[in-house]
């Protein structure tokens, strides 16, 4: 027969670790919550799943704008992103290592200016164009903004060798020069800080990257 006193030490003693095996269970319901609050970047079998970068990258514009803004992101999203298709050719086709370092740049320039602008489009509740529209989609662009047309691009395309270098240079100087145009726009006529800023930045890298194309269309 259980004394008493050893009945009542059995009842402590099992109260004691239920109490334990509780606290265990909601540390460890703790620990598995915490970071994934803290880090939701962490998704599925450890794969990275942020989206913070993006949304950062795509902020909407600080201030008021107006209409010449809205048509300056419009209009210079898919004349970048012209610009990024003829680097990308460029990398792969081009022979000359000055032309494949100025598209490189081209590039690494203009592929965060496309998110910076879609963000602002998308903050002033207007439609954000794709990058990759072809030319005869884009109604109201023209060879006036330095956009290739459908048969240049065909054409720079089946170019090879040292005869596209020189076309690729050639159409590059004409892409940019319709660049600084638009910029000049935007800054005369618009209104938001980021976009005109980002227009002044385009007018003064532009500018410069002409002068290097045209110096380097003389040695090709």
């Amino acid at each position: 027969m259980i004394q008493p006193e050893r009945h009542d030490m059995q009842i402590r003693i099992l109260g004691a670790a239920a109490l334990t095996a509780g606290a265990l269970v909601l540390t460890a319901c703790g620990s598995n919550t915490t970071p994934a609050a803290q880090s939701p970047s962490i998704g599925m079998g450890g794969m990275s799943m942020s989206t913070a970068a993006p949304q950062a990258a795509a902020a909407p514009a600080s201030g008021p704008h107006n209409a010449a803004d809205v048509s300056f992101a419009t209009e210079m999203i898919p004349h970048h992103g012209q610009a990024i298709e003829m680097a990308d050719m460029a990398l792969k086709q081009a022979t000359n290592a000055d032309v494949k370092a100025m598209a490189q740049t081209i590039k690494d320039a203009q592929d965060p200016e496309v998110i910076r602008m879609s963000g602002w489009l998308k903050g002033w509740g207007a439609p954000v164009p794709s990058a990759s529209m072809s030319s005869s989609s884009m109604a109201g662009m023209d060879h006036g903004q330095g956009m290739m047309s459908d048969a240049d691009m065909a054409s720079l395309g089946k170019a090879a060798g040292a005869a596209f270098d020189r076309m690729w240079v050639q159409l590059m100087i004409q892409h940019h020069e319709g660049a600084v145009t638009m910029a000049k726009t935007e800054l005369a006529q618009g209104q938001n800080s980021d976009a005109k800023q980002l227009a002044q930045s385009i007018i003064t890298s532009q500018s410069a990257q002409i002068d290097q194309l045209k110096a380097m269309l003389g040695k090709l």
